[in-house]
C-alpha cells in the first residue's frame, strides 16, 4: 500500500487531493494547524471531511 502524508485544510484543493489519493489506495495521514487563523472553520470542515 502506497503512504502519503499531506496537509489538509479542509478547503477545494486539499479535498480534492485526499480524495484522488483515496480513490488511488494509497493511506493517507493528514495534518492540520490551528494558528488562530480567521478561517479556522476550515479545520472543523476538514474533520467532517476525514470522517466522511
Amino acid at each position: 500500500m502506497k503512504r502519503a502524508v499531506m496537509s489538509f485544510s479542509g478547503g477545494m484543493d486539499s479535498t480534492g487531493l485526499l480524495v484522488h489519493l483515496l480513490s488511488n489506495n494509497y493511506k493517507i495521514d493528514c495534518v492540520s494547524f490551528n494558528y488562530g487563523q480567521k478561517h479556522a472553520i476550515e479545520i472543523d470542515r476538514a474533520s467532517a471531511n476525514i470522517s466522511y
